[in-house]
């Protein structure tokens, strides 16, 4: 008799898997994996910028130009008064500079004091060059200048105002030498009676204005 083969069975060897086991564990998997997944990770919201609303395009200013105005309009101190050609000659040099009003104004009011010295300066040099040319003038004045000035004094003592003495004594007038000539004209033709002389008291030394305008000379 042909001899029987018994297979021994391994009771640890795993018994074949069927379809319906494989598909239950893997359901098992995915349901664990989501609960893990809904448990872990925080929901997040999602959030919608805003659309901008387009608005209407403004439209552009034009710049404003700074520079040089067509001309310049410039004020001078309470009580004080630019010269003219010292006007003309810091115009053209802020014109050049491409100053704004405002600007040239400043620079002006900055410059106000050195002007104002300067204008000073320039009256005296121009009082003394009158009062100088009224001493050595040949026809009133020398050795006989005291003399001519009393004959000029009594014209305009006679014809002028004391406005006018005043006018001709604060702004120098009175030293120019063919304001002088007018009244010592004047003075000897009205009269040929001996006028006071108007000399200066020894030891003290007049100009012509002080002898013809000043009361205390």
């Amino acid at each position: 008799m042909p001899e029987a083969t018994v297979t021994a069975t391994n009771p640890t060897e795993a018994a074949p898997s069927t379809p319906t086991t494989e598909a239950a564990a893997a359901t098992t998997l995915i349901t664990s994996a989501v609960a893990a997944a809904e448990t872990t990770t925080p929901a997040t919201t999602t959030e919608v910028e805003p659309v901008a609303t387009p608005t209407e395009p403004t439209e552009a200013k034009p710049a404003v130009v700074e520079g040089a105005p067509e001309k310049y309009e410039f004020k001078a101190p309470e009580g004080k008064a630019y010269d003219s050609n010292i006007l003309t000659a810091f115009e053209a040099s802020a014109r050049e500079a491409n100053l704004t009003q405002d600007a040239a104004q400043k620079l002006l009011d900055s410059m106000s004091p050195k002007i104002a010295e300067r204008q000073t300066e320039q009256v005296k040099a121009i009082n003394q060059e009158w009062l100088n040319a009224s001493t050595s003038d040949k026809e009133f004045g020398g050795d006989a200048l005291n003399e001519n000035l009393g004959v000029a004094k009594k014209a305009l003592d006679t014809f002028g105002s004391p406005e006018l003495s005043k006018l001709l004594g604060s702004t120098g007038l009175g030293n120019h030498p063919e304001v002088i000539r007018a009244f010592y004209r004047i003075g000897k033709a009205i009269s040929e009676d001996k006028f006071v002389t108007g000399a200066a008291p020894a030891g003290r030394s007049t100009t012509a204005a002080q002898v013809l305008y000043d009361k205390t000379a």
